[in-house]
């Protein structure tokens, strides 16, 4: 039995210290002790993005992550993206009517926003590219893309009038 450490990290901007084995994944400290349960377990293993949060500004897979590995950092989840869900992505998301099921699109916000942040005029190659590993099982890609793109240029309208 791996004996629990301590942990202290910023999630969402306020501080959370927990009491776990140092490997349990953040996936289950997120959802089972601090109660947000926007971020989906999914498969486990991945490979599938519903679990997809941001790590250090980076996309990672929580459910994959060890808690002991955030020590000190800031995680982000769908939760603290924009409290009021205006959000670009949250709100193209919606003109768009991307979700179908709905499991795993916080999973595929959070992929998005990171896409956003590192091509702020994403082809269909770069979303292609970025959003391989998050999976729809509606198969809701179509609307996901257009949700990129049209959050993308609203991002990009926003800062042109700044």
């Amino acid at each position: 039995m791996t004996t629990p450490a301590t942990t202290s990290f910023q999630l969402n901007g306020k501080t959370l210290t927990v009491t776990t084995p140092p490997g349990t994944p953040l996936l289950w400290v997120i959802r089972d002790i601090a109660m947000l349960t926007g971020t989906k377990y999914g498969c486990g293993v991945g490979q599938c993005g519903a679990c997809t949060v941001h790590l250090r500004g980076r996309a990672v897979r929580s459910c994959m992550t060890p808690v002991s590995a955030v020590a000190g950092a800031e995680v982000l989840t769908i939760e603290g993206l924009s409290a009021d869900g205006q959000h670009p992505l949250q709100k193209a998301w919606v003109q768009t009517q991307a979700p179908q099921c709905g499991y795993c699109q916080s999973g595929q916000i959070m992929q998005a926003a990171s896409l956003i942040r590192r091509f702020p005029h994403p082809t269909d190659d770069d979303i292609d590219s970025v959003m391989n590993g998050n999976l729809c099982r509606c198969m809701a890609y179509v609307r996901i893309r257009q949700a990129i793109k049209l959050a993308a240029s609203e991002v990009q309208g926003a800062e042109s009038h700044a």
